[in-house]
């Protein structure tokens, strides 16, 4: 049990290598990482045996940026026989059982990678789910009874028909979802496709049990570049009023709901009204990101806002650089100012070439 899978957005998988290797390293864990460009995961291969183990309970993964899904796999498995797909893959589960308790498992995916070429895997992984989970089950496993017993999820992901890797994840310290993709349904009344990242933004970031103390009808929220208002509405949906600041038009069913006023200014200059107490700030302008870090920031020193989810536009190269030096100076910012404060960015399904960053002040 050496090796980490580690599913990401096709594109990013050097980011996701150079993550994973610096978290690695802080845990005094060395391996490496073997790439495939625009494949949808990475093979993080550790030196020592167990420490891939050590890794999936030991990484935060609401600290990682980069990775959807983060799971403990076996070797390879190749060559597979069309007609007994199943005996292999059971072997592969049975030695990962040695090690880990699979009496805690409650769920499996049958998995691949997201890419155009592996959605051709997608029914073959929906059918081949029932039989191998029936098999699993005859085994004592997938039978932990509810969530709170549950500790592991089974994963088989498939690279190929033929060839796949056997693997699970920790239930603390994964992501719930399918593939490490939340299936959300854009509202038909929402202004624009864009809505869509603020709310897996506030599904990723803020627990659901806290989500109607952190947002609702006594509040006040700030979007900077509101239009055509995607991201205004998911605050306004949740009672929120809105100041909407953008020199474009704002969409009409928005200002019909009375939760809006319309601010044509500009973004980098809008202060809060004074004597209005602004719990939120929530902006996706196309800026480069030093200059965004730098708007956001302001905002938190100055307690114009408590909290706040933000994107930074992602440059062509040194991605993962400009996220991180964009992190550190946003601390840096809030730690001279003795705040105290959690911050953290996610790479979103609903996101391109940009991260989402939440950053709550204590």
């Amino acid at each position: 049990m050496n090796k980490l899978v580690l599913y990401c957005r096709p594109g990013f998988e050097k980011e996701v290598a150079a993550e994973i290797t610096d978290h690695a390293a802080s845990l005094g864990i060395f391996g490496f990482a073997r790439v495939q460009e625009h494949s949808g995961y990475v093979i993080f291969e550790c030196y020592q045996p167990n420490e891939a183990d050590r890794l999936a309970r030991e990484v935060p993964f609401n600290q990682l940026i980069f990775v959807r899904q983060m799971l403990v796999v076996s070797n390879l498995l190749e060559n597979l026989d069309p007609t007994d797909r199943i005996s292999p893959i059971i072997s592969a589960f049975d030695k990962l059982s040695e090690q880990v308790n699979f009496q805690q498992s409650n769920t499996l995916f049958v998995e691949m990678a997201d890419t155009n070429e592996s959605k051709e895997l997608s029914t073959f992984c929906r059918k081949f789910t029932v039989p191998l989970r029936q098999v699993l089950r005859n085994k004592g496993w997938l039978m932990a009874d509810g969530h709170q017993k549950c500790g592991l999820f089974l994963h088989c992901f498939f690279v190929k028909p033929n060839c796949c890797y056997v693997g699970y994840s920790y239930a603390d310290n994964h992501s719930e979802h399918f593939m490490g993709i939340p299936r959300l349904k854009f509202p038909s009344e929402a202004p624009s496709r864009s809505t869509l990242k603020l709310e897996e933004a506030i599904l990723t970031f803020i627990p659901r049990k806290e989500e109607e103390k952190r947002l609702n009808d006594n509040m006040v929220g700030v979007d900077l570049g509101a239009c055509p208002g995607g991201w205004t509405y998911q605050l306004v949906k949740r009672g929120l009023f809105v100041y909407a600041v953008d020199h474009g038009k704002m969409a009409e069913r928005l200002h019909e709901t009375g939760r809006i006023e319309h601010c044509a200014e500009d973004g980098f200059k809008f202060q809060p009204p004074k004597r209005k107490k602004v719990d939120w700030l929530v902006c996706d302008m196309v800026e480069q990101p030093s200059r965004i870090t730098n708007l956001i920031g302001k905002w938190l020193v100055n307690g114009w806002c408590r909290e706040t989810i933000f994107n930074l536009k992602l440059p062509m190269k040194k991605r993962y650089q400009e996220v991180m030096q964009c992190l550190e100076n946003l601390t840096d910012m809030l730690n001279k100012q003795n705040l105290i404060f959690e911050i953290q960015a996610k790479h979103l399904y609903h996101d391109r070439e940009e991260i989402t960053v939440h950053i709550a002040i204590k």
